[in-house]
């Protein structure tokens, strides 16, 4: 059995549902009653977020190693970040990498491509939404992504930074999170919405709005996950 490695705490609410959906997963795959092997190293959500927001890249991708090289001393076999933003230097981190790492954004276009979606809204932190790991990746595969009006982008980091990293899930702000969508998909007619950010299938916990799919990236990235430790 491979035993699995998560760079968690960026941020902890979703590192929790990471480490319930694997368990649960898991358990569901591997009738015998046994539990996942796998280790958890949280490191400082703020620590990532200055380096990033400073685009301090390299010294994003050194502090990321860093603690990955703790997750292959404890001995896992294979790891994973949990969470969207640092995947913004993944490619430099997967590289020097001492064990495999799987990829959210990866998976997540395995995911959409499997679904055959081919224009997808991207939901995030402002990281997420004006970087290019994403289109690097799914433009590979000819499926377009778009992103919000600027002001919602705004509103969106904001809701991200100050109140789902804290573990605040608000009604008035899944509304607005909701109402976001609405307006991308009036001005573009959208295959579904890529939840990119793991705090935010927290508050937005319905598979789809008004017939538009949420792609989930962490139960995505917590199945592939699985797939690997059970491989």
């Amino acid at each position: 059995m491979k035993t699995l490695g998560i760079i968690g705490g960026v941020g902890p609410e979703s590192t929790i549902d990471y480490y319930r959906a694997i368990v649960a997963l898991y358990r569901e795959r591997k009738t015998d009653g046994s539990y996942p092997p796998l280790i958890i190293n949280s490191i400082d959500l703020k620590k990532v977020v200055d380096l990033i927001t400073r685009n301090d890249l390299k010294g994003a991708a050194n502090y990321l190693l860093d603690e990955i090289r703790k997750l292959a001393r404890a001995s896992a076999d294979f790891g994973l970040v949990a969470a969207n933003t640092p995947h913004i230097v993944f490619d430099e981190v997967q590289s020097q990498s001492p064990i495999p790492l799987i990829s959210i954004v990866e998976t997540t276009c395995a995911a959409a491509k499997a679904r055959a979606l081919k224009r997808l809204a991207l939901v995030g932190t402002r990281f997420t939404m004006q970087g290019v790991f994403y289109p690097k990746v799914f433009s590979r595969e000819g499926i377009e992504l778009v992103t919000p009006d600027p002001d919602d982008q705004e509103y969106i980091h904001n809701k991200y930074m100050n109140e789902l990293i804290l573990g605040k899930f608000l009604p008035e702000t899944r509304a607005g999170l909701l109402a976001v969508v609405d307006r991308l998909n009036k001005k573009i007619d959208l295959d579904g919405v890529i939840l990119a950010g793991t705090e935010l299938p927290l508050i937005l916990r319905d598979a789809a709005h008004n017939g538009i799919p949420f792609l989930d990236t962490t139960k995505i990235h917590v199945e592939a996950a699985v797939n690997e430790m059970l491989s």
